[in-house]
């Protein structure tokens, strides 16, 4: 079953425009003038209930937007989403308290009071009985090991600290679908970690279904089989990880060490790069063991290395493509 679907989804926004001046900046307050600017544009995809799905694409691409719409903050200007069996932008009680949407460079934590009184005032707001809030409070505190936090400030909490807090404020209501936009923003590498095992045990142990945007590649590596990728508000790609990879790097990297330097090796691959006794080469992935294997036998080889292309330079290579409504049907 379908926890949420977009059919046909747009969002059009109405941009004021006038020309610099201040005789142009006063014509605009009688004649003013617009221009329409599609964030989204025909966007269709589902989520089943469970799925942990990443939602990539550059800045600009629509990504938040949706969101956005998917969580009743916005209403569409074409077409219609379904969450849950709601239509987000009606905002009702009973939408409302299965879903959440965490935003990276957003606060919904009071700055100058204890974290703890903040999970209160978010109790009082979901009306959530006294019993399950504590379990609720003591699991969320236990996997994402907030005990030394909660009696703090939130203005005294760094980045990371202020992030699990925030994580967890938006899970107190055990909300069934979870829309998380960059929840690792701007965090080191250890608390980036921590923040992806704790959605994943959070997906495993209540069965919620997640929609994940992020611009760290490792997060949707290790979180999400399956990506939806748009750009220029238009869907781009919707399927496995592992095929999006496929599809975007037909090639391996081979990296070899040489006995001896200023060899070419131009016969067994695309030189990418030569420093000196080490080599790296692009050869089809189709071909790969074969150079390997003549590289050994032919050359005095010191060491030798072959690399799958990395989801970084996936996606680059995908958001690199300027393709118009035509181009998708035919690439995709």
């Amino acid at each position: 079953m379908a926890a949420l679907t977009c059919s046909h989804l747009s969002k059009t926004y109405q941009v004021p425009v006038r020309d610099p001046g201040l005789w142009n900046a006063a014509k605009s307050l009688i004649h003013r003038r617009h221009r329409d600017v599609e964030a989204v544009k025909d966007v269709s995809f589902s989520v089943e209930a469970g799925e942990v799905v990443g939602f990539l694409g550059p800045n600009g691409a629509g990504k938040t937007t949706t969101l956005k719409m998917l969580s009743g903050l916005l209403q569409p200007t074409d077409g219609e989403a379904q969450v849950l069996g709601f239509q987000p932008f009606r905002r009702q009680r009973d939408f409302l308290r299965q879903i959440t949407l965490v935003m990276g460079n957003r606060n919904q934590l009071v700055w100058d009071i204890p974290v703890a009184d903040s999970f209160e005032r978010n109790r009082a707001i979901y009306r959530l009985e006294r019993p399950a809030f504590t379990d609720t409070v003591d699991m969320l505190t236990e996997l994402l090991d907030l005990s030394s936090l909660l009696d703090k400030p939130v203005r005294n909490l760094s980045l990371g600290e202020r992030m699990k807090c925030e994580v967890a404020a938006a899970l107190l209501h055990r909300p069934q679908i979870l829309f998380l936009d960059e929840p690792t923003l701007g965090l080191d590498v250890t608390m980036q970690r921590r923040i992806r095992s704790f959605i994943a045990d959070y997906n495993a142990q209540s069965g919620a279904t997640v929609l994940l945007t992020s611009h760290y590649m490792a997060d949707v590596e290790a979180l999400c089989e399956r990506v939806v990728v748009i750009h220029h508000g238009q869907l781009l790609f919707d399927g496995q990880l592992a095929e999006l990879v496929r599809r975007f790097s037909p090639h391996k990297t081979i990296v070899v060490d040489l006995e001896t330097e200023g060899a070419d090796l131009s016969d067994y691959g695309d030189v990418v790069s030569a420093e000196g006794s080490r080599i790296t080469l692009t050869v089809p992935k189709k071909q790969a063991a074969l150079t390997t294997s003549r590289l050994l036998g032919d050359l005095p080889v010191i060491d030798l290395t072959v690399e799958e292309t990395s989801i970084e330079d996936v996606i680059e290579q995908v958001f690199a493509q300027e393709l118009d409504g035509n181009d998708l049907a035919d690439t995709w």
